[in-house]
């Protein structure tokens, strides 16, 4: 199967990695030369606008969108609307304000053109691991473009599915990333306390080894940071906050 990819960051340009990896051709833009050029060296058509883009993808087209929220993911969309036709698809994989899909999502139904939200978990290790991706919007839509959702997956049966109305995508997807902030605060928090103390003079890199195996509290996230505490003991080097996204808010 074939689809345009507009965004080719971090995630995006993995993503186009992996399905090309499984077999999909994918037509890719990007502001940036570079990345575009990238994307071409690892076997992705690349286009010089979002028109070239478009005019290299065969009817009904399906056409991802993988930029930041807010305006850039508002202007895209917009672009891209006006190339496309009746029957055609668009997908907006990032972290898009649910009530904002709803509202493009309508925007876009009025000219025959149907979108997916498709709240999308992995991050950089998505290339290797494979996404989840929780995607709301027309089910005839998503069950012909299932084949790319499959190649992304970890497995064509697991870490995907439609779990409803158009926004519902991006909705499950804000709820997941208030689980995850919460759950890597209350990692912080607890290797904090045992840090805090010193008559025991804790080895906090053996105690999450120890709680990757068999507690109930094992979890990719515990990974992650057994793997930091691993290259920096006293996490020296991590900043001890992060910055507000907006999805919180939201």
């Amino acid at each position: 199967m074939e689809i345009g990819m507009i965004g080719l960051g971090r995630m995006g340009g993995n993503m186009t990695r992996r399905l090309i990896n499984k077999g999909h051709r994918v037509v890719v833009f990007d502001f940036s030369q570079e990345a575009v050029s990238a994307a071409a060296d690892a076997g992705a058509v690349a286009s010089g606008s979002l028109e070239d883009m478009v005019s290299q993808l065969s009817v009904p087209r399906a056409v991802w969108v993988m930029v930041p929220s807010g305006d850039p993911t508002e202007q895209t969309i917009n672009a891209v609307a006006e190339l496309l036709s009746s029957g055609d698809t668009i997908i907006d994989g990032g972290n898009s304000n649910y009530h904002e899909t709803q509202r493009r999502a309508a925007s876009v139904a009025e000219r025959g053109i149907t979108m997916l939200d498709c709240g999308t978990s992995g991050g950089i290790w998505g290339l290797t691991e494979g996404y989840s991706m929780m995607v709301g919007g027309d089910v005839d839509a998503y069950k012909r473009i299932e084949p790319i959702f499959q190649a992304l997956a970890p497995s064509e049966t697991e870490g995907l599915g439609h779990v409803g109305p158009a926004g519902s995508g991006h909705y499950v997807k804000m709820i997941h990333n208030g689980i995850e902030y919460g759950m890597m605060q209350a990692f912080a928090e607890g290797f904090e306390i045992l840090k805090a103390k010193e008559e025991f003079d804790l080895d906090l890199h053996n105690v999450g080894r120890i709680w990757q195996t068999g507690s109930v509290v094992r979890s990719w996230l515990l990974d992650l940071a057994v793997s930091a505490l691993e290259q920096d003991p006293g996490l020296d080097e991590i900043m001890g906050h992060v910055s507000d996204s907006g999805e919180g808010r939201w």
